[in-house]
């Protein structure tokens, strides 16, 4: 699906106004930027785009008891979700705390013995070792959990939904509370507690103090909110570019250490952080060891980084051999049940909690619906879903809940996780796609494919990706540039790895580009191109620019093809 006329109408305009390249030009339009905001959007500066900690309520009351516990020296508990964005979380506290010369004690839950979210024992047994306890990426929910703190004080940084009433601590910031306007709503956990940090530097300020430079932090914001799918607008924005600004400058040790085990030879983009950092870090709470993640991100010991980041890299080994198997059968099972309904959905004896998440997002990417994947265990069910852009998977998941249907439920638009009473599965999965097709889940046939232009491989070059990196980061809400080029000649097709597709094509007229397609012997595109037999195809993707032995040259990561 090409750019409308309004928007080549808002490309052109751009160009003439800017003398900005046609194709940087298109991407803008794309993403609604006009002539006015282009510079502006091109350099996004966290200074003016920063908001006020302030505007979200209990901020005050959070920074303040949080800069009481280090001055008082009292016992602090973090207790932090098991993925990306709590791992990222808990670091940037234990690292703020670290500068401020005190320690915390971490505490992350298993996710299989115990769950998502602070539950009674932990949190009873840390409130008899601790004067304040801050759960992050967690606990907006847990009324019974806090209740049980008995002895300490609870302060909650989250960004799940929340319900009608709050636990009773502290401060519960979080700007998916419901008595929130909804303006920070796309923030990660990260950046909730990095504002809460900002807030506490101010107070510090007043009081003639100075703070940690929070500034050298961003690279575990960055992260965060990519990792965790936040969208890629307003300040989110240049909280990436800023913070894959100081990853690159290589201080974090884990960080470091991450890149290197997954042999990362260039400068980190949004891509790495979603695909080849973030998977590493949380295979730890996936499938091994829940604390290693946050352990490995607020680690200073280059060994002990090392150490750290290659039982990662191992452990996302096996989540990926675990994957695949579940993955498999859940996608047979959703056949047998069919895709095209508003929910797709599949439930199996003993599947692994930690990747039940990634094979719903398969299921959604494959179908362009919202999907749920569940784990059975004795009487029980564990699983996690995952949504399409328009259809509030959070919000009906907590409603479900509410309704009895569901034991536990919550999250937030694009991703939620339930626990459900096994005899009571079918009748839950009937109403949750009763609610998610009264929002229009299930309307859309195969996701669009949208393009920004047309491109000749003659101008795709490595300043042509450089200037378009420009317009980044890109990721979800603000998705990189995809272009279709015409009429392509395919040299040489050959399948590589596990299903994957290296091609080599050209214009018949001199240029040629080397593309790559994962997954491509997955569906119909792997057997059609490497069988061309000469005939021309319009190639769908996105450049990217590829390192090998220090050579830097374009290459697409494509996506879909069409018979010219």
């Amino acid at each position: 699906m090409g750019p409308g006329v309004e928007q080549e109408r808002l490309a052109e305009a751009l160009a003439q106004q800017s003398g900005l390249p046609g194709a940087l030009c298109q991407t803008l339009a794309r993403l609604g930027v006009d002539g006015a905001d282009a510079e502006a959007y091109l350099e996004p500066r966290l200074r003016e785009l920063l908001p006020d900690p302030r505007t979200l309520r209990d901020m005050e009351a959070a920074s303040r008891r949080l800069l009481q516990a280090v001055e008082r020296r009292e016992r602090i508990a973090i207790f932090a979700d098991y993925d990306v964005d709590g791992g990222a979380s808990a670091a940037l506290l234990l690292d703020w705390l670290g500068q401020m010369g005190r320690e915390a004690t971490l505490y992350v839950p298993d996710r299989i013995d115990e769950g998502y979210g602070p539950n009674v024992p932990a949190m009873r047994e840390l409130a008899a070792r601790h004067d304040l306890i801050v759960c992050v990426d967690c606990g907006t929910l847990s009324h019974e959990p806090i209740a049980a703190a008995e002895g300490a004080e609870v302060v909650v940084l989250d960004h799940h939904l929340g319900g009608e009433t709050l636990p009773d601590c502290v401060a519960v910031v979080n700007p998916n509370r419901q008595d929130e306007d909804g303006a920070l709503a796309h923030l990660c956990a990260a950046a909730v507690v990095f504002l809460v940090l900002v807030d506490c530097g101010r107070q510090l300020r007043e009081a003639g103090a100075r703070g940690p430079d929070l500034m050298g932090m961003l690279d575990l914001v960055a992260l965060a909110t990519v990792a965790d799918v936040a969208p890629l607008k307003g300040v989110n924005r240049a909280l990436v570019r800023q913070g894959l600004a100081v990853m690159g400058r290589r201080d974090r040790p884990g960080l470091v250490a991450l890149a290197d085990v997954a042999r990362l030879d260039t400068a980190p983009s949004s891509h790495h952080l979603g695909y080849v950092l973030g998977p590493r870090i949380n295979a730890g709470g996936r499938v091994g060891r829940a604390d290693l993640g946050a352990r490995l991100l607020a680690c200073a010991d280059p060994h002990e980084a090392q150490a750290m980041a290659e039982r990662l890299d191992g452990l996302n080994t096996e989540r990926r051999e675990i994957e695949e198997a579940v993955r498999a059968a859940a996608l047979a099972q959703a056949e047998a049940r069919g895709l095209d309904a508003p929910l797709v959905w599949a439930a199996g004896e003993g599947w692994h909690p930690g990747v039940v998440g990634i094979v719903a997002s398969r299921l959604k990417e494959l179908t362009n619906r919202p999907a749920v994947v569940i784990g059975l265990d004795g009487a029980e069910g564990k699983g996690s879903g995952r949504s399409v852009s328009g259809v509030d998977l959070g919000a009906a998941i907590q409603r479900l809940a509410g309704e009895g249907m569901l034991l536990k439920g919550g999250g937030h638009r694009m991703a939620a996780g339930l626990t459900v009473a096994r005899d009571k599965l079918e009748p839950a999965m009937t109403r949750l796609a009763e609610l998610l097709a009264k929002q229009g889940a299930g309307l859309g046939g195969a996701a669009d494919l949208r393009l920004d232009g047309v491109l000749m491989p003659g101008a795709a070059t490595c300043e042509l990706c450089e200037e378009m990196e420009r317009a980044g980061p890109f990721g979800a809400g603000a998705p990189s540039p995809r272009f279709v080029i015409p009429d392509a000649q395919i040299g040489y097709a050959k399948q590589v790895g596990s299903g994957h597709l290296k091609l080599s094509f050209g214009d018949g007229l001199g240029a040629r580009l080397d593309a790559i397609c994962f997954g491509a012997f997955d569906g119909p595109l792997g057997t059609e191109l490497s069988n061309h037999a000469g005939r021309r195809f319009h190639l769908a993707g996105r450049l990217e620019i590829n390192v090998w032995n220090g050579r830097r040259s374009v290459q697409l990561r494509l996506e879909d093809a069409a018979p010219a």
